[in-house]
């Protein structure tokens, strides 16, 4: 299978990082491929209708995505501890962590879009403003909810780990540790598994 990505990309990361920790990154090809929103790649088109990454094309030409699905997928290919509770409150907190990430990712690449992509003129701060709040309140609740469970290793706190990758990769100015140690430890504590470092988008 292969797995349509660029380095830069916090999702494409998140399934990246998901494949090493599910035991089966050796079964994905990665594919980096250049896109963007204004004009996406005709060969990611083939696999993705909406031109965006990750996405994931199977042996059998099925296509698979965004980056839940696919983590998803991955985590039903691990042969160990799963990375999606099976059910119950303890699934739920972990797909709500997931969501919390997502979000803190989806805020910090539209504000970089808006800055990378509008032209100078037309940029508009309120916006990026928005999503700067945005962020700095997810980061908040993540740093008192325990149900988050940071400090284990599972898809929600994996996009957390690879939300707080990307702020720091392309937000150095946020100073998102300030006042938070939780989350400074925790991004400390997961930056050193394997997943992390072979992802990293500042070593590509």
């Amino acid at each position: 299978m292969k797995l349509y990505y660029s380095p830069a990309s916090p999702f494409a990361r998140k399934a990246i990082v998901t494949a090493h920790e599910a035991g089966i990154a050796d079964q994905v090809e990665l594919v980096n491929i250049a896109t963007s929103p204004l004009d996406a790649n005709p060969e990611l088109l083939k696999h993705n209708p909406l031109g965006k990454i990750p996405s994931l094309a199977l042996e059998d030409g099925h296509s698979l995505f965004d980056s839940r699905v696919i983590c998803e997928y991955f985590d039903s290919l691990n042969e160990g501890d799963k990375l999606l509770p099976a059910s119950g409150m303890e699934r739920y907190n972990v797909l709500v962590t997931q969501s919390i990430g997502d979000g803190i990712m989806d805020a910090a690449v539209a504000s970089r879009y808006e800055k990378a992509l509008r032209p100078e003129g037309k940029q508009w701060d309120g916006w990026v403003d928005a999503q700067v709040e945005k962020i700095v309140k997810a980061l908040d609740t993540l740093e008192m909810w325990r149900g988050a469970r940071l400090p284990e290793v599972h898809i929600g706190s994996i996009s957390v780990a690879c939300a707080l990758g990307y702020l720091d990769y392309r937000f150095s100015d946020l100073d998102w540790r300030k006042e938070r140690p939780i989350l400074t430890q925790m991004l400390d504590t997961f930056s050193k598994r394997t997943s992390m470092k072979v992802s990293d988008p500042a070593k590509a």
